[in-house]
């Protein structure tokens, strides 16, 4: 019996992208410029939306939980928006950079077989907690 790997389903990762885009793109500040940035207080918890990088085509943000938490439980997330092709993806998450799609398990530093999803699929959850449950504060000088 030939036994398969996990295998991507591609075509669930591009919706997942393409539902975290319009997400996002309620979420953002209102200008796309490095260096502006969004807090959203949900329940008593900060989360922070940074713009870190802004072109024609893409934006970069860094998203992350603000507040009195140690810094490897604090989730962070770096996410690239595409504006022509309307997706959003997770580049970086927490101490992994440079997600790959598929993993081959076990793997040395343990990676799920789709990580990639998982850390999406994260991001979508958020976003959605963010917009049901989220209040804007405006005017923060930090």
């Amino acid at each position: 019996m030939l036994r398969r790997g996990y295998q991507v389903d591609l075509s669930a990762l591009m919706r997942m992208y393409e539902t975290n885009y319009a997400k996002l793109l309620r979420l953002m500040p209102r200008q796309d410029d490095v260096g502006e940035f969004c807090v959203y207080d949900i329940q008593g918890n900060e989360f922070q939306l940074d713009i870190v990088e802004s072109t024609r085509y893409t934006t970069l943000l860094d998203i992350w939980q603000r507040g009195e938490i140690p810094q490897y439980l604090r989730p962070r997330l770096t996410v690239r928006m595409y504006h022509d092709a309307r997706v959003a993806e997770v580049c970086t998450s927490q101490q992994i950079s440079r997600i790959q799609p598929r993993y081959d398990y076990p793997n040395p530093r343990m990676h799920q077989r789709d990580e990639k999803h998982q850390i999406n699929a994260f991001l979508s959850d958020w976003l959605a907690h963010c917009l049901r449950n989220g209040m804007t504060k405006q005017n923060i000088i930090y």
